[in-house]
């Protein structure tokens, strides 16, 4: 059983004055968690007030200020190193605790074995009538789902108290903060978002264990911070820090064998972006030796009989390679209207950009013959290449102090929570459904094959 002596309740804010006025009000009505308690709150370079309207309203509250954005991983961090509490709940900044929350986390906490290093409670909306978090799942790639998110409670699927989990949530848990340090802590290259299950697999395979304390709810305004940091920049971090928690905490048994269809599956996501979201991408999809440069595609479709134009002809003649790309592998409508019809407004502002560009600058760039790159999540996508390319050192390294902790087999791991196997990206139904690609996946990591609308409700 647990030793219990107190608990430090920690919390971030960034420029969130507005869920302060509702959280920590909420903490203050807390029942007795039966042990000593402190409340941390990290100011997290807000320009909001936050931190004078802290000081004045909550002067309890113990607030450490930064006076820049540390991310929820280092500020996360930071709170645990100041913490006075043998255990810490990270509580997010945009939610309301129902009275019982710190009890119930409390109570499940003490009366778990002692391998039990963490307590995840649950998270519903604001209103109360639809699941946030009970129970996360995770895909063979490092990415991971909420399990029945935004599912009305009486369709929702609620773990038992004492149930095992793979992660806890990073916004309503209890961490022994010996485990969570000797874990490492949060890694702070993720800067936000699934931090949580890359800590969950990094204390299942140290011979630890997470378990479920259904009864510690709080009410959560779900993306109300994150949305802050724009679209884009979101799709960055999700996938890094999925890439990272693959490659980190995968066995030396069975990184090996799972990593071709990680590395196919990142691959698969950029090119489906270059091609579908920027103008002239489906040029990408070229096979330039099949009917342009090697003058053998026809008039009449690909390695046609007639009409293949000849060497030196009048360039007026010479074919559309964008519109004869998309005849010849279905990529895009044939007409013209049809074409213009599919771009949508913003690559046709894009194009019409391009067009009138070539007016002043004849040599410019042609969406007809050259991509051009104009989307921003397409970049954000590139960037990921580009930041895995750049700290492929510090990557290992990080790997390296993974697997020396290593107490636990994936075996047993997965033998318990299984991979997905979910489309969820643009392009990934298409890939994951190719006999091709299901041959890179291994036999030894179980898999569940889910559409995302089985995981959770669509909009």
């Amino acid at each position: 059983m647990p030793q219990l002596q107190k608990i430090s309740v920690l919390i971030l804010s960034w420029n969130g004055r507005q869920h302060l006025e509702a959280c920590l009000p909420a903490l203050a009505a807390q029942k007795d968690p039966g042990v000593a308690w402190e409340v941390l709150l990290l100011d997290n370079g807000s320009t909001d007030g936050s931190a004078e309207w802290v000081r004045e309203h909550h002067p309890d509250v113990r607030l450490i200020a930064s006076p820049v954005n540390l991310g929820f991983c280092a500020g996360t961090n930071r709170l645990v190193r100041e913490a006075g509490g043998d255990a810490v709940a990270f509580l997010n900044n945009d939610t309301r605790a129902q009275p019982q929350w710190l009890q119930a986390l409390a109570e499940t906490y003490r009366s778990a074995p002692e391998d039990v290093a963490a307590v995840s409670g649950c998270l519903v909306n604001w209103d109360g009538d639809r699941l946030d978090f009970g129970r996360g799942v995770m895909t063979f790639d490092g990415h991971a789902f909420q399990l029945d998110f935004r599912r009305p409670l009486e369709r929702a699927e609620i773990p038992a108290a004492g149930d095992e989990l793979l992660f806890a949530c990073g916004g309503n848990a209890l961490v022994r903060r010996r485990s969570f340090l000797d874990a490492g802590g949060f890694d702070e290259t993720y800067f936000a978002y699934l931090e949580d299950v890359d800590l969950g697999w990094r204390l299942w395979s140290g011979g630890e264990r997470i378990v479920c304390a259904p009864e510690a709810v709080v009410h959560h305004r779900s993306s109300a911070t994150s949305d802050l940091l724009g679209v884009f920049n979101r799709g960055f971090l999700f996938e890094r820090n999925a890439f990272l928690t693959a490659y980190k905490n995968y066995s030396d048994e069975l990184w090996p064998r799972v990593m071709p269809a990680i590395l196919l599956t990142l691959l698969g996501r950029s090119q489906f972006l270059l091609e579908h979201n920027n103008p002239g991408g489906s040029l990408l999809a070229l096979d330039p030796y099949d009917g342009l440069i090697a003058n053998t595609l026809g008039k009449n479709g690909r390695n046609g009989e007639n009409g293949a134009a000849a060497a030196g002809s009048n360039p007026e003649d010479e074919p559309d390679p964008e519109r004869l790309i998309g005849e010849a592998f279905g990529l895009q409508p044939k007409t013209r209207w049809e074409r213009w019809k599919s771009y949508g407004p913003r690559e046709m502002l894009g194009r019409l950009f391009l067009k009138a560009g070539r007016l002043v600058w004849p040599g410019g760039p042609d969406p007809a013959r050259t991509p051009f790159l104009t989307d921003d999540r397409t970049v954000a996508q590139l960037r990921v290449h580009a930041f895995l390319l750049r700290h492929l050192k510090d990557a290992a390294a990080a790997r390296a102090a993974v697997q020396a902790r290593r107490r636990r087999p994936d075996a047993e791991i997965f033998e318990r929570f299984p991979a997905y196997l979910t489309p969820t990206y643009p392009g990934d139904e298409t890939l994951f459904a190719d006999p091709g690609f299901r041959r890179w996946l291994p036999e030894a990591l179980p898999l569940e094959t889910k559409a995302l609308a089985e995981i959770m409700e669509l909009d």
